[in-house]
């Protein structure tokens, strides 16, 4: 797979986008520096490269969606990742946001429902030289097996809180989800503080595409 150049000109308009987000309010250090050394263009189809830097969401392979910097910048912050945190992500899709996650220095596992999708964002991040822990399969699932998680974050619209992914999460750890059925949805913080004691906040209005069971076969 031969990917885009990450040109002076890409790391420009990148540099450009983080002060964006700085004005927007995301001033978490560990996110944006993790954000400015991503090159964002690579993970979308070529006929968005000259809008890659651009705050906006667009549109990726089956169906889906590489979120807003924005977004990926607001999540990313309310997980509070630390290095070396074990964190779950439920909804691989172009890989973007694992990669960000490990350039802030988590072990990332992160499950992806749509067979093309895994198989790109795998080799995505193998030329960029990331390595994370892929699982193609029911994100409703997660991986119990790997668990108990630092932080869980779910890049889709769920319905509800899959109670199988707060089991997994561990005391103190940190579970961000976009709550709520299609239009927009609540950003949730859960904070487990005990078993079957959680701390939940809310984080402002957002717009996902739903969070689905099931995997799609494909490519």
């Amino acid at each position: 797979m031969i990917l885009p150049s990450d040109s002076f000109e890409a790391k420009g308009k990148r540099q450009k986008l983080i002060d964006s987000l700085r004005i927007k309010g995301i001033k978490n250090d560990n996110v944006l520096e993790a954000m400015n050394r991503v090159p964002r263009h690579v993970f979308m189809d070529n006929a968005f490269l000259n809008h890659a830097y651009q705050d906006k969401a667009f549109p990726i392979s089956s169906g889906q969606t590489i979120s807003q910097p924005y977004t990926v910048a607001f999540q990313s912050d309310l997980l509070n990742v630390k290095k070396r945190d074990k964190i779950l992500e439920i909804g691989t899709g172009s890989g973007y946001q694992a990669a960000i996650l490990l350039e802030m220095g988590a072990r990332v596992y992160t499950i992806e429902r749509h067979r093309e999708l895994f198989n790109r964002a795998q080799k995505i991040h193998i030329e960029l030289g990331y390595s994370a822990h892929y699982f193609f399969g029911d994100g409703y699932e997660g991986k119990p097996q790997y668990g108990p998680y630092d932080g869980i974050l779910i890049t889709a619209a769920a319905g509800e809180v899959p109670e199988k992914l707060l089991d997994q999460l561990k005391t103190g750890g940190r579970l961000v989800v976009p709550l709520g059925s299609y239009g927009s949805q609540v950003m949730k913080l859960i904070i487990k503080r005990g078993k079957n004691d959680y701390e939940i906040t809310d984080h402002g209005l957002f717009t996902f595409v739903p969070l689905l069971k099931g995997v799609v076969n494909g490519k």
